[in-house]
């Protein structure tokens, strides 16, 4: 929005440059019938320019209600963070739950912020242009008056021939001015309602992600009511919970093994993979995309990211094996030929794997990923794996 206003008001200055340039020599009485029509055009002409976007007060609002509500984003994921350290108790599982639902719906409540402040901008700048446009065609029409005075009657009323065609160029540039002007509210109108309805996406997936954290908080409260703080039955629960875990995790390790290959470290740096998940622990927050950190669809999300600058908001359909039936949901291609900076999803196991293709060497890919099992779970490794009966994504 600023950078548009700056633009229209460059534009304003150019046309007030225009109007101080027309002519260095000074006035004479022979012209001051074409003067007093000019003077008329440019008054209505900077009058025109002037209304061109609504004003910055209200975005600023917005702005500032907008970073209010991610900081309490922030405070809240902290804080869900630090429960789940220390979540060993029903009533401290409890807490952390709360946590997690307060922070997703502050994210809920920051995105209709922005979503709001869009739909309030779409509506200035179609105010704006409605009026713009209306002034234009005043504008034009003083603009005809003035050109009806005929090219003899101009010269003849001019100081000299060089007067009279900066009086030409000047009518032709503010026309231009004019013109311009429109455009660019036309083309701020039609990328706010574009990113309006990018918004309204990630909300409705937030809001959609709230909703069923804010079941197993309730769940969770029922049980603690029925356990009336005996923790027994909880931590009961939690050894049926990990051994339910440890399984699922045994068979999508031997399911990750039939891929064949051998395991490296590969880049110090985790393929650029952001430290902030990379140095918690696993599972322990959510990557932008709303997924658990050091898990292998979240680092493949990243990699989308990094690559190709765009990723969907796939939260809470994180699996590897969800994937390909979200990217057809979404529009995006897939196949079973590798392609490098395409994702190489495995359907194999009760989660599916992820991997990032780094390159091709026929049927052998060569792929970078976290959470193969590289020395415990959650870690960064890269390897050459048999590339055939994978399902690829193509993000590009």
């Amino acid at each position: 929005m600023r950078l548009t206003l700056t633009f229209i008001r460059a534009i304003n200055t150019n046309v007030l440059n225009a109007m101080k340039k027309r002519s260095t020599t000074p006035p004479a009485s022979s012209i001051k019938r074409v003067a007093t029509k000019s003077a008329l055009v440019a008054a209505a002409v900077f009058m025109t320019l002037q209304p061109v976007m609504p004003t910055a007060v209200s975005a600023d609002q917005f702005d500032a209600q907008i970073r209010a509500l991610q900081a309490q984003v922030d405070s809240y994921q902290q804080q869900a963070s630090n429960l789940a350290q220390q979540a060993d108790t029903l009533a401290n599982k409890l807490a952390e739950l709360t946590a997690q639902t307060n922070a997703l719906q502050a994210q809920v409540n920051a995105s209709q912020a922005q979503y709001d402040q869009l739909t309030q901008q779409i509506a200035d700048a179609q105010d704006k242009l409605v009026k713009q446009q209306g002034l234009l065609g005043s504008t034009l029409a003083k603009l005809y008056a003035d050109s009806s005075t005929s090219p003899l009657e101009m010269l003849a009323s001019s100081k000299s021939i060089g007067d009279y065609l900066d009086k030409q160029a000047y009518h032709t540039t503010i026309r231009n001015q004019v013109l311009s002007a429109i455009k660019t509210i036309k083309a701020l109108k039609a990328e706010l309602e574009t990113k309006q309805v990018q918004v309204k996406q990630v909300l409705a997936d937030l809001t959609s992600q709230r909703d069923q954290a804010a079941a197993i908080q309730q769940q969770q409260a029922d049980l603690l009511a029925e356990t009336q703080g005996q923790e027994a039955a909880y931590q009961s629960l939690i050894g049926q919970n990990n051994a339910q875990i440890s399984s699922l995790r045994a068979q999508q390790r031997a399911a990750n093994a039939a891929l064949g290959g051998s395991v490296v470290a590969g880049d110090p740096s985790h393929g650029g993979y952001p430290n902030k998940w990379a140095n918690a622990p696993q599972d322990s927050t959510y990557d932008n995309w709303g997924m658990y950190n050091r898990e292998c669809v979240s680092y493949t999300a990243w990699k989308v990211f990094q690559t190709y600058g765009h990723m969907p908001y796939w939260g809470g359909r994180g699996n590897a094996n969800q994937w390909p039936g979200s990217a057809a949901q979404d529009g995006i291609p897939t196949g079973s030929t590798p392609k490098v900076g395409s994702v190489a999803i495995s359907m194999s196991g009760p989660y599916g794997h992820a991997m990032w293709v780094e390159a091709v060497n026929g049927s052998q890919i060569y792929v970078s990923q976290y959470n193969y099992y590289y020395g415990g779970w959650g870690n960064y490794s890269e390897m050459w794996v048999n590339g055939n009966g994978l399902t690829y994504i193509y993000f590009s």
